[in-house]
């Protein structure tokens, strides 16, 4: 039993290593809020699910008190603003997958991201936001049919790095149909000042990520390997009344000793 008090755990450090069944069974009887779980081949993917595995794993995070809290597609594979039209179908039929499994799991939320441009020659910002547009207006449908939701994380890399234009472009849809979740760690690589993100965010605000880095190098790191203001941020946070859960998305070497102590850190600094 891994102890993680007052915090959630998303599962990228393990994808390697573990299954998703394996991380409830180390953070099970810890105090965990509960599993933000990475979608990855071996790790937990849909198509490597059927319904009997679906129910299992289910059954067992029920057994163990530890709920699923979002399912995470981490944007690696996929690109539902590519230029490639067949790209972006992929894309969509991946996330609607992995909505699929929300559904059958109970997961109340989806983290997605907009979409990548290409780094050196972007396409123009209104043709990303008209894919991503047209690929929400086929998701969201999907995931109140699943009886789940998708929340949009502000991304550095993506065409939407920042929080006034992350929630600009989600003006179509209601506060209902799409949330969105404030990474601080992304939010800080990419420049923003944190008390404006939350203020930003606030009307959509779902779920918080928080992690290290430096401002030069775009990490997830445990707490204290960066540079990040976490007494700021969690004022911040509090300042618009978010109660929902503090998910630690650090991804380390050693997760089983490196995410409780990060945990323990920032309780010193005002989170959890």
């Amino acid at each position: 039993m891994i102890e993680l008090e007052g915090f959630a755990l998303n599962t990228y450090a393990y994808t390697f290593s573990h299954s998703a069944g394996d991380c409830i069974d180390a953070y099970a009887g810890g105090g965990a809020q509960g599993l933000e779980v990475m979608m990855y081949p071996g790790h937990a993917w849909p198509d490597d699910l059927d319904a009997g595995a679906r129910r299992a794993l289910k059954q067992k995070s029920r057994d163990a008190g530890l709920p699923f809290i979002t399912l995470n597609m981490p944007n690696v594979d996929i690109n539902i603003a590519a230029a490639a039209p067949g790209m972006r179908a992929y894309s969509i039929e991946v996330v609607s997958k992995i909505i699929a499994l929300a559904g059958d799991l109970e997961v109340p939320g989806v983290v997605i991201g907009v979409g990548k441009p290409n780094p050196l020659l972007p396409a123009p910002r209104a043709e990303l936001l008209g894919h991503f547009h047209r690929a929400m207006d086929t998701l969201i449908p999907a995931a109140r049919a699943a009886g789940t939701r998708l929340l949009v994380e502000n991304m550095p890399f993506a065409f939407l790095p920042g929080a006034v234009e992350l929630m600009a472009a989600l003006d179509a849809y209601t506060v209902e149909d799409a949330g969105v979740v404030y990474d601080i760690a992304n939010a800080y690589f990419h420049g923003e000042d944190l008390g404006e993100g939350f203020q930003t965010m606030a009307p959509r605000l779902a779920l918080v990520h928080v992690s290290d880095t430096p401002a030069n190098v775009y990490l997830h790191a445990p707490v204290g390997e960066g540079t990040v203001p976490f007494a700021e941020g969690a004022a911040a946070c509090e300042a618009v009344g978010y109660d929902g859960p503090i998910m630690l998305e650090i991804i380390c070497n050693d997760p089983d000793t490196e995410i409780p102590a990060s945990a323990t850190a920032l309780r010193g600094l005002g989170w959890g």
